[in-house]
């Protein structure tokens, strides 16, 4: 199911957080980090962590595409 992080990226920006910081205060692993870097799915449990790190929900952070026929 392909989804895309671009959100989470906007967001992050927008909150003035980079990649560490978000690996570091969110309590994640760079692994995970590195898979949303690349569109790839990761763990609902990350997903939690950010979005209470960043005091959203899922919708602000990803969107699920549609699949490529």
């Amino acid at each position: 199911m392909p989804v895309s992080y671009n959100k989470l990226w906007k967001l992050m920006i927008d909150k003035n957080i980079n990649k560490t910081k978000l690996r570091e205060e969110a309590g994640i692993s760079s692994n995970a980090v590195a898979k949303m870097g690349k569109n790839e799915d990761v763990r609902v449990e990350v997903l939690v962590k950010i979005c209470r790190y960043l005091n959203c929900t899922v919708d602000d952070i990803m969107e699920i595409l549609p699949e490529e026929k």
